[in-house]
């Protein structure tokens, strides 16, 4: 698959809790992170999210705080029963970005 995103992809383990924004319902739903970037991030979900979407997010990172973000779906791949996703962040504060590109320098520096 050829790479599509701006900026360095990082793993990290966590999960978050997003709802959608456009009126399509407020039902939270979890789901597993496979990787993150400061533009963006992927991650696996059971239940199908709509392209296109704005969700609301609430990111916890490596340091177990919590980033409150909007990511909009740009990418869908149907694995078995399983969904992943690519997202990228809508309107993150600068701060926020910092402390992913924080965790992508420690992460290549232990690597």
């Amino acid at each position: 698959m050829e790479e599509r995103r701006r900026n360095e992809r990082h793993p990290l383990d966590s999960t978050i809790v997003i709802k959608r924004l456009d009126g399509g319902g407020t039902e939270e739903v979890s789901i597993d992170i496979v990787d993150v970037s400061k533009t963006g991030v992927g991650f696996t979900c059971d239940i199908p999210l709509t392209i296109g979407a704005v969700y609301e997010s609430y990111l916890k990172i490596w340091t177990q705080e919590t980033l409150h973000a909007f990511l909009e779906i740009v990418r869908i791949v149907k694995e078995g029963g399983s969904f992943t996703y690519g997202a990228i962040f809508i309107g993150m504060p600068e701060m926020d970005m910092s402390r992913i590109s924080v965790y992508e320098t420690v992460e290549k520096m232990t690597n």
